[in-house]
């Protein structure tokens, strides 16, 4: 079992920056990918960013190519989003994801899920 653990949302407004964290523990090995998600109210869940960890590969959702970045801390299992030029409809709860064997967007393949955090961005 992986356990991940979201940190960093809050309440912002349009243009600032802000950066989550998702803290890994239990079996990392198992991890393969990680990847964010997010979900608006009345929205599905949708794919933001994810890495690949064995070969740093990253990919992002259109909507958040050149304003959002992965990063990781492997000595604290941690992977950051590092979000900049924040939008209104960034606004979700954000979630953290693990295990899939390939970098998916599809939310239905990964096994371990943070239990998200909520980002608001005020226009």
């Amino acid at each position: 079992q992986v356990q991940l653990v979201e940190s960093g949302g809050g309440l912002v407004q349009a243009g600032d920056p802000l950066s989550l964290a998702c803290a890994a523990s239990g079996r990392t090995a198992d991890m393969y990918m990680v990847a964010w998600f997010r979900q608006a109210p009345g929205k599905e869940r949708e794919f933001v960013a994810g890495i690949r960890l064995s070969h740093n590969i990253t990919r992002y959702a259109d909507s958040v190519k050149g304003r959002f970045t992965l990063s990781r801390e492997d000595a604290k299992n941690t992977v950051f989003l590092q979000m900049k030029r924040l939008k209104p409809d960034d606004t979700a709860v954000y979630y953290c994801a693990a295990g899939s064997p390939v970098l998916s967007t599809d939310p239905v393949v990964y096994d371990y899920w943070g239990q998200g955090t909520q980002v608001t961005v005020s226009s």
